[in-house]
Parts: C-alpha cells; sequence; structure tokens
C-alpha cells in the first residue's frame, strides 16, 4: 500500500491522536475500559499529558486508521515489562496486514528501550481478537 506508514505520534500531533482515539471508543467501546464520555471531555492539556507514553499511529496518507500505545511499567524488578494499550484499527483496514506493521512497530521500539516482556489485555467477549493469528502465534493466553 501506497503512502501508509506508522509513525511515533509527539506533542505536535495532538489532533491525529484525538482523532483516532476518539474514534477508536466510538467505533469499538467493548475493546477498551474508558469510554466515549471519559475521553471526548478532557481538556488538550490532559490529552498531551495521555501521550507522555509511547502512543504509535497507522497513517493512510494523513489520516490515521489504528493506534497502539506501550504502557512502560517502572521499578526495579518491572523496568523490562510493557503492555501494549489502546489497540485498534479502523474497521476498513482490517485483514490488510496493518494491524501486524503497527504491532512490529511497536514491538521494535519496546525492543529499543530494553522491554523484554510485552503484555497484551484483550477483552474475553472480544471474539475477532481472541481469534486473529497474531494472538494465535505470539502469545500466550492467560486467563478465560
Amino acid at each position: 500500500m501506497d503512502n501508509v506508514r506508522v509513525v511515533k505520534l509527539e506533542a505536535e500531533d495532538l489532533q491525529i491522536f484525538k482523532a483516532i482515539r476518539l474514534e477508536s471508543l466510538k467505533m469499538a467501546p467493548s475493546a477498551f475500559a474508558n469510554t466515549f464520555a471519559d475521553w471526548s471531555s478532557l481538556s488538550d492539556e490532559a490529552w498531551l499529558d495521555r501521550m507522555k507514553i509511547p502512543v504509535f499511529a497507522m497513517l493512510k496518507g494523513h489520516e490515521p486508521v489504528g493506534i497502539m500505545g506501550l504502557m512502560l511499567q517502572r521499578g526495579e524488578r518491572r523496568s523490562h515489562r510493557a503492555t501494549i494499550i489502546m489497540v485498534y484499527l479502523r474497521e476498513s483496514e482490517r485483514g490488510s496486514g496493518l494491524a501486524n506493521d503497527l504491532l512490529q512497530a511497536v514491538m521494535s521500539f519496546a525492543k529499543e528501550v530494553g522491554v523484554r516482556q510485552l503484555e497484551l489485555n484483550v477483552n474475553h467477549t472480544n471474539n475477532r481478537a481472541m481469534g486473529h493469528s497474531l494472538l494465535r502465534a505470539a502469545w500466550l493466553r492467560d486467563g478465560r
């Protein structure tokens, strides 16, 4: 696909972050612990605060179509761990391989900053995500 790329979002990308995060919460509400209402009323300052963790977007041209964040753990015994959060890819892009590209970018970044253990939480009722080939191939299932 031409003009499709993964970018690590910076403060100047606030509008991109807001657009794709709010879309994710609106279009896939059961996939997230937070709600559209939780995030839509945030000030720009609060949005920027949430961008202090690494956040990656899949852009198609200049339009965001996917997002993943990386919550790095802190502390001497946990600094080698991180959790992938805010996972979303627009419905029209699913099945195209873009989710894998986005995940690979996040995993590469995690490795660069010393992460050796990644965690990904998926709602057990999200059958599509639970059956995704990426989860079957690369992750150990824990829980339900």
